[in-house]
């Protein structure tokens, strides 16, 4: 699909959504989070949004998929007016939080694959390693008895 629209000023909210991948009511929220401006409406007819406002949608997608949130995003339009400096610290700090996610995300790799192991060698089949770690007085990292 082409993000580039022929006549840009023609541009209705319609046609904003459309080019842009996203429903009408997120453009609105869009506005209402001051996220894009909303187009004075005209005497007769239609708002008309210009292209610069599909490339900031657009850019609020893309962010939105690397992991910011709107805030997030919001700091980083106020900061693209400014210094780089601070965008890139906004990214150091999006990527701890994600490394630490990473780290979560492996430590309770671990944790399922030790208890999936367990489960391959319990030799009673009347306890299960895996309930048994769930309840209150055990954690997943004790060993079963």
């Amino acid at each position: 699909m082409s993000t580039t629209v022929s006549n840009p000023s023609a541009l209705t909210i319609g046609k904003l959504a459309e080019a842009a991948g996203i429903n009408i009511e997120t453009v609105r929220y869009y506005e209402r989070r001051n996220l894009i401006e909303q187009p004075t409406k005209p005497e007769h007819g239609y708002r008309k949004y210009p292209q610069a406002t599909l490339e900031r949608i657009l850019f609020i997608k893309r962010a939105q998929e690397l992991g910011f949130t709107l805030d997030e995003i919001t700091t980083l339009l106020t900061l693209s007016e400014t210094s780089c400096h601070e965008v890139k610290d906004l990214a150091e700090q999006k990527l701890d939080t994600v490394q630490a996610k990473i780290e979560d995300l492996q430590s309770l790799q671990a944790v399922l694959n030790n208890l999936v192991i367990q489960c391959q060698n319990n030799p009673d089949e009347s306890h299960c390693p895996i309930i048994e770690s769930l309840l209150p007085s055990r954690t997943p990292l004790d060993p079963v008895p």
